[in-house]
């Protein structure tokens, strides 16, 4: 039977296996929940402070953030957002395919990237494919903190306002539901024109500024790039644990029908040996009997 007992051997290791997949499909579980309620919380201050921030850009005030000039540089920043651990799915796989369309279109244009990386997942892709990495943050946790994200962030943000790169774009996995998420790529700076005229239209707002416009600008922009880049790891864990949860769900379910073929190869083999024992038992006894 040492067939029967490798067989055995291969369902106590898929049945551990097992064990392992429901436990982080429950833990992925229960952080899901959490990390939904964070980035919904998150959703209508980051909302409200881009609708503002867009009808600043049309206002024409005295003075014009750096921020909202176009720079006429040859060179692009890139800020990718992934996971610090796999067993998601095929999350990062997509924003990071999303990630070189992106650099392939910029390269196509003549447009060099720096990139930032936040999240280990990321930052090994992009030393991979050669990408110039000018800072990194990893090790965020279960909580997206922003002192931990603005420091690295903040060299692509000083290169645009000192005209060394013309835009800078945000990359990152969006939380649609449990069960699906989306990669995108999106304009941080400088603000879209299409975006800001659409609020403009839809709103027309003016503003009287206290004490005055630059003072209010700067700060305004400052929490404006910080909500947005606060959102996106927000979303970007989201979608994680959401992943992780269903990738671990469906490695359970697939592990349950490995473990049920085995008993059956199991029940099959241990049917022939008991078969072939008794058929030489009989053979035996009508040898001596003959």
């Amino acid at each position: 039977m040492a067939a029967g007992k490798e067989i055995r051997g291969k369902i106590k290791s898929v049945e551990n296996t097992k064990k392992i997949t429901k436990a982080m499909e429950m833990v992925a579980a229960s952080k899901m929940r959490k990390a939904q309620d964070r980035m919904r919380a998150a959703r209508p201050y980051s909302e409200k402070i881009r609708n503002i921030a867009a009808n600043l850009g049309l206002a024409n005030p005295e003075y014009v953030h750096p921020f909202m000039k176009v720079n006429e540089s040859k060179a692009a920043g890139l800020i990718v957002v992934t996971t610090d651990k796999g067993l998601c799915g095929g999350m990062n796989t997509n924003v990071l395919r999303a990630v070189t369309g992106k650099l392939r279109e910029l390269q196509a244009a003549g447009v060099s990237t720096e990139a930032v990386a936040i999240g280990n997942k990321g930052l090994g892709f992009l030393n991979r494919v050669g990408a110039k990495v000018v800072s990194h943050v990893t090790g965020l946790g279960d909580t997206p903190h922003l002192d931990k994200l603005i420091g690295p962030v903040k060299v692509l943000l000083d290169a645009y306002a000192e005209g060394k790169i013309n835009a800078v774009y945000l990359s990152y996995t969006k939380f649609i539901n449990t069960m699906r998420q989306e990669s995108v790529v999106e304009q941080l700076l400088p603000l879209s024109s299409a975006q800001m005229q659409a609020e403009k239209t839809e709103h027309g707002w003016d503003y009287i500024y206290e004490p005055d416009a630059q003072s209010v600008i700067d700060d305004l922009l400052v929490r404006y790039v910080e909500s947005l880049i606060y959102q996106a790891v927000a979303e970007n864990m989201a979608s994680e644990q959401s992943a992780r949860m269903v990738a671990m769900k469906a490695a359970t379910d697939n592990a349950g029908s490995v473990i049920g073929e085995l008993k059956l190869v199991y029940n099959k083999t241990r049917q022939a040996a008991i078969t072939k024992e008794l058929s030489e038992i009989v053979s035996g006894a009508a040898a001596i009997s003959g």
